[in-house]
């Protein structure tokens, strides 16, 4: 699944445009590398999505369209630069 897609049906964000407008700049890893909107999503995957001051990353359990989907792994506030 694409993670604009996945992050949007994982109701990690609300708009699909939102999860895109992130990854194009550059505020969505995953597994710690820089990641665009149609990167490919897999199970067991580490997404981190920096918001804000609030950095939130979670494990993939699913990529098909059931409630939960994923696992937060952590979530912390940042400083900004």
């Amino acid at each position: 699944m694409r993670l604009d897609k996945y992050l949007k049906v994982a109701r990690i964000l609300k708009r699909r445009t939102v999860s895109k407008d992130l990854a194009d700049h550059q505020r969505v890893l995953i597994n710690g590398k820089v990641a665009k909107p149609a990167s490919e999503v897999q199970v067991g995957d580490l997404i981190t999505v920096i918001f804000g001051q609030r950095q939130l990353t979670v494990r993939v359990t699913e990529t098909a369209q059931y409630t939960s989907m994923y696992e937060v792994v952590e979530e912390k506030r940042v400083e900004l630069e």
